[in-house]
């Protein structure tokens, strides 16, 4: 008969670093091996501008999970994603970890750079919202999953936990830049061939290191960065080197029974000169979530269901120059969202979420408004 299990490291002490095997898998008897996963779908219903595309469902991803405890010491842990039904397939992680001891960690294969809060702690069933932090998709282009290796591990001081990961990656590539976006996006500079092989012979560095309480929370910084575009072929000098630098800080607090939630994050790219008022230099975006239980006691037949309301403040600024005349570009996003959740139990969460964005352009129009609903639900399984 299966049964479930947590796949967590050898230290029972986890902190936002172990989110990778701190999810419910199955076991499978007699096998090694143990299997998991989580199911996403949501309906939407938006107006921009007093126009609507109507009602809509999806649904948005189908992961699958498999760990595999190879021995004592060593730990194989992989995830697929079938996204927005199998519009999108892809290889999420699949990494290899020799656990010498807390302290000291190696890991190998298709792994998550631990940037800010949401690239390593990303499933769906752990948010109380349906849309990820802006700062998390569109700064930080979560989820980014890259083949490299590096060390991790945990210290003890006293009562506190410091963690710390560090990487090196193959690294994101040309379309930085000059991509369908229009305007500089991290995201638009992942690509299938970020799994055979770097796109310049440099590899990019990340490293975080976190500091965690049981009572007080947790807090982390983190950076990634590098030469991001191609500047040689067969030899030849092509371009010069162009680097991009991403720091974040997170943090998770609790005061009595209400959860605070937020990240900070900015990113310096070099662009050529001719194209950096388009295509900027500099970006950045901030959020900050609180969540509070409302209720927890049976319900509808869950002996232990639990009913949060939360909300969400964001600010995105996707370019931070100014014109030739000294007067501010804009290409912002401010957004406030209400969310209400009920969770039957832990693992399984139905979402009712309401979002509001004022958007300006590039130019600084008039904002563009725009506003709705979304229903959904996510489970691990």
């Amino acid at each position: 008969m299966s049964s479930f299990i947590s796949a967590q490291t050898t230290d029972t002490t986890l902190t936002s670093q172990d989110a990778i095997y701190n999810r419910p898998f199955i076991q499978i008897p007699k096998i090694k091996s143990s299997i998991g996963g989580y199911v996403e779908g949501n309906t939407n219903y938006f107006i921009e501008d007093g126009v609507t595309d109507g009602f809509s469902m999806e649904l948005r991803r189908f992961n699958f999970f498999l760990y595999s405890n190879i021995h004592d010491k060593i730990k194989f842990i992989s995830e697929i994603e079938f996204e927005h039904g199998t519009e999108e397939i892809s290889l999420e992680t699949a990494l290899v970890d020799f656990e010498f001891n807390p302290s000291l960690n190696l890991r190998a294969g298709i792994l998550l750079p631990n940037i800010g809060m949401v690239n390593v702690n990303h499933d769906s069933p752990k948010w109380e919202f349906i849309e990820r932090p802006l700062s998390s998709t569109d700064i930080i282009p979560s989820t980014l999953s890259e083949v490299g290796f590096g060390i991790h591990g945990k210290f003890f001081p006293g009562n506190y936990i410091l963690s710390y990961d560090t990487y090196l990656t193959n690294g994101l590539q040309d379309g930085v830049i000059l991509n369908n976006a229009g305007k500089t996006n991290l995201a638009s500079g992942k690509n299938t061939e970020m799994f055979a092989e770097d796109n310049n012979g440099m590899p990019m560095y990340n490293a975080k290191i976190s500091l965690s309480n049981r009572k007080l929370g947790e807090i982390g910084v983190s950076y990634y960065g590098g030469i991001y575009n191609t500047f040689t072929m067969d030899g030849n000098i092509i371009d010069s080197k162009k680097a991009l630098a991403l720091y974040a800080f997170d943090f998770t607090t609790q005061i009595k029974k209400l959860k605070f939630i937020g990240e900070l994050a900015f990113v310096n790219i070099n662009v050529p000169e001719n194209i950096n008022t388009i295509y900027s230099e500099k970006q950045y975006a901030a959020f900050l979530e609180l969540s509070y239980p409302i209720m927890n006691r049976r319900m509808l037949g869950f002996n232990n269901a639990l009913l949060n309301i939360s909300t969400r403040a964001e600010r995105i600024d996707y370019n931070l120059a100014s014109f030739s005349d000294g007067s501010k570009i804009r290409d912002d996003v401010n957004a406030i969202s209400f969310g209400i959740g009920w969770r039957p139990i832990e693992s399984t969460i139905i979402r009712f979420n309401y979002r509001h964005n004022t958007i300006h352009d590039f130019l600084g129009n008039p904002p563009m408004l725009k506003a709705g609903f979304q229903v959904g639900v996510a489970s691990y399984f």
